[in-house]
């Protein structure tokens, strides 16, 4: 009696072929392969993303530094040069960190590819500190910059390097957070530059940067007092000489409690997907 068809061995030639190379399928690379992309969108222009800033942040050096050095007094015997530095380094780590994350949203946006990081299994969660983390990375990027070509002009005894730190990667934490709100915000690149032109350039160039507050009459004194990008930078400058304007305690509290705020903004606007899922 003949077999039947049905059990015929089967040819190699009618099998599925084995991939060639076989992906592992492991939780969490969403967020590596997106942190991936989002530090090699930044770094592949870093003469744009890196250098520009530093050499802007020298040039203001350079120009407040000759107008104003001797004859402005602050923090007693510290000279005014080595007073604006870590105003500038802070100064460049917010406003870049703020533009890699809202760049990154309004040009995936603009071109089309957002919904490449919609459609995999990407958690809000994932999305979130993967920008948030590539916005840490290139602020302190050109914060370092602005800081070591600085050192070339003025010597400074850093007093606290642990505030330092905690203050850079905090702040650009915030402004990475509130780069990526803003990025989910805007639609065109105008609104983009309206969130930054109107909000953000004003808001660091009112938290002292340029001046201590309590240069100011006491109005402004305490307008100066509700704005977190002065928290930050007193904060920063704190660790270099070992005083401030403001306790660093004070100015740590500030700081997190406005990082804690805008994440829970920025999480909620991704879990529901405002603006990004239609």
């Amino acid at each position: 009696m003949a077999q039947s068809s049905s059990s015929a061995p089967v040819r190699a030639a009618d099998a599925a072929p084995a991939p060639m190379i076989a992906v592992p399928n492991t939780g969490g690379s969403g967020f590596r392969t997106l942190f991936y992309k989002e530090m090699l969108r930044f770094w592949k222009v870093g003469f744009q993303t890196v250098t520009a800033p530093v050499i802007t942040a020298l040039l203001y050096l350079l120009i407040f530094a000759h107008v104003l050095e001797g004859r402005v007094t602050v923090y007693g015997d510290i000279g005014y040069t080595a007073f604006l530095v870590p105003g500038l380094v802070m100064m460049s780590l917010l406003q870049n960190a703020f533009s890699n994350a809202s760049s990154s949203l309004i040009q995936s946006r603009i071109t089309g590819n957002l919904v490449f990081m919609l459609l995999p299994p990407i958690t809000h969660w994932q999305m979130f500190w993967a920008y948030v983390l590539a916005s840490v990375v290139r602020g302190l990027a050109v914060g370092l910059g602005v800081f070591l070509v600085t050192l070339f002009f003025v010597r400074i005894n850093i007093q606290a390097p642990v505030w330092i730190i905690v203050f850079a990667i905090m702040g650009s934490a915030v402004l990475g957070t509130l780069g990526l709100i803003a990025g989910i915000w805007a639609e065109k690149f105008d609104q983009l530059a309206a969130f930054q032109n109107f909000l953000i350039m004003p808001a660091t160039f009112l938290s002292g940067v340029f001046y201590s507050i309590h240069s100011l009459p006491t109005f402004w004194q305490q307008v100066s007092h509700w704005n977190p990008f002065f928290y930050m930078i007193d904060g920063f400058r704190y660790g270099f000489f070992g005083t401030a304007d403001v306790s660093p305690w004070h100015s740590l509290a500030v700081v997190l409690g406005s990082f804690l705020l805008l994440a829970t903004i920025a999480l909620r606007l991704l879990a529901t997907g405002y603006k990004l899922r239609h």
